[in-house]
């Protein structure tokens, strides 16, 4: 069994700032993947941000530059820093931990919502 447990996320203004953080737990040894997926409402659920155990990292084009994602030394808590939030990064935010395509983990996901 593999527990992801997230914190972080809430309400915030345009040009705010927010901060994620993930923690794995139960079997699960790396190497492995982890990052963060996001769903906003009527859409596709979509890749934010994934780091390697290799420290490794991937953003999506609407997030590069604003957000960064870093993972802790023992590898199993992930942190994404949110800056520069506008309307469209409101959505449910999933946390991840990928082993492989069977391996494949999501947390219940936590609201992020950007509105004045």
């Amino acid at each position: 069994q593999v527990q992801l447990v997230t914190s972080g996320g809430g309400l915030v203004q345009p040009g705010g700032s927010l901060r994620l953080s993930c923690a794995a737990s139960g079997t699960i040894f790396p190497p492995y993947t982890m990052g963060w997926y996001r769903q906003a409402p009527g859409k596709q659920r979509e890749l934010v941000a994934t780091i390697t155990s290799g420290g490794t990292t991937n953003y999506a084009d609407s997030v590069k530059g604003r957000f960064t994602i870093s993972r802790s030394k023992a590898q199993n808590t992930v942190n994404l820093q949110m800056d520069s939030l506008k309307p469209e990064d409101t959505a449910v935010y999933y946390c991840n931990a990928k082993i492989s395509t069977t391996f494949n983990y999501y947390d219940q996901g936590t609201q992020v919502t950007v509105s004045s």
